[in-house]
This record gives C-alpha cells, structure tokens and sequence, in this order.
C-alpha cells in the first residue's frame, strides 16, 4: 500500500493512498479539519470540567490529532490521558516527511511517533500518550472515556468500522453524557449510533464539508 504526502488547502499535510483514492485528512484543509471536528466540537467544551480528561482516538495516523490536543492541554494547563489504536503505523520517512510547523510545538510531533507503543508514555506534565498498535476491534478499554476522537477512514474504504456492532463498543467505552465526534455525517452511519443508544447532532462541517456529528451518551 502506498502512501504519499500531499498538501492540503491550508498548507498543512496529509498522508495520501493513491490506490485508494484516500487521504488522512480533507484535502480542504488537515490542521483545519482537525481542528474544527475534534477540537472545536469535542474538546473545548470538556475542558476543565474534569481534572484528568480521558481521550480515545481511532486512528492515531499523523498523529495530528494527538498534537493539537497536547498543544491545548499545554496551553489550558488540563491534564488529559490520550490513548489510541493504530493498525498501521506510519514508518519513519513518512514521518520524517511531515510537518505541522504551523502549531506552537512542533518540536513534540516526533516524540509523539518516536514513543513506546502499547504503554503509557508521559510526554508532558498534563499529557500522557498510550498508543495501541491493534485493531479498534481487540481494544479494551481498561477505564471509561470522556471523549471519543472517531477519525477512521470513510465508510466506503471500511464499511466495518462504522457498524451498529462498533457504535455499540464505543458506547460502551464511554461515561455517562460522554461525547464522540467525528467528519463523517452519512445517513446510515446516525441511524447506527441511534440504535447504539446515542443522541445524536448535526453539525455544521469543516470548509469543503457540509455537515459532521456529535454522538453523546444519554
């Protein structure tokens, strides 16, 4: 499988698979995607509510994600616990190749990569990494969670990944009133949290995206 680095509409990269006609993240924009999806809808309103805040991630990836929400849990002074699972890890060139030198710490994007998988890893005072090199389907959750980061690729690449089945784990993997977002705002993709048990929202989407969801616990 083939991976390539492509730049995105606001200068920021993504890992691209030609074959599959996929990248990482919106062409529109990655850092911009990111940002809006996982952190504007997500993170931001649990901040501070908790004082260790529990995040999973499926799909650890670029690892940009787990960046701009260290650089936040940097600058909010909120410790946060981030674990995720990754099948395929990036090797070191595409790595090497990447680069988020607009965020205010890209110096921690390589020890982000660089760490221990399959272990709590500090990687700051209010930052604890733990990176699962496993399917989402062997993940245990060991704890509840707060949040949920859904970033696996679309429906049409892994229809597995977006069943009643999976809905049904991840709500399982969350506290009461917990929160999972996600890009993807496909019609057979809600009815599938509804059945899980979400609530689910609408919301508007990032540039290029009309809409995204945000699934709570209830």
């Amino acid at each position: 499988m083939q991976r390539i680095i492509q730049t995105t509409a606001d200068g920021s990269p993504t890992i691209a698979i030609p074959d599959m006609q996929l990248t990482y993240h919106s062409r529109h924009g990655a850092v911009q995607e990111s940002r809006h999806v996982f952190l504007q809808a997500g993170l931001i309103p649990f901040l501070k509510q908790y004082s260790k805040l529990r995040i999973f991630e499926m799909g650890f990836g670029t690892g940009l994600n787990a960046l701009l929400t260290l650089e936040q849990a940097i600058a909010q002074e909120q410790t946060i616990f981030y674990e995720a699972v990754e099948h395929f890890p990036l090797n070191d060139n595409e790595i090497k190749d990447l680069a988020y030198n607009s965020l205010s710490i890209p110096e921690y994007f390589d020890v982000l990569h660089q760490c221990k998988w399959n272990e709590p890893v500090t990687i700051h005072p209010f930052f604890t990494l733990y990176k699962n090199n496993i399917s989402l389907q062997e993940f245990k959750a060991k704890d509840p969670f707060h949040l949920i980061y859904y970033d696996a690729f679309a429906p049409a690449a892994q229809p597995e990944l977006w069943t009643l089945q999976i809905f049904e784990q991840l709500y399982n993997m969350l506290i009461n009133d917990g929160v999972l977002v996600t890009y993807c705002s496909k019609g057979n993709v809600r009815r599938n949290m509804l059945a899980a048990g979400f609530k689910v929202e609408k919301l508007a989407g990032p540039p290029g995206k009309r809409e995204m969801l945000r699934a709570i616990k209830h």
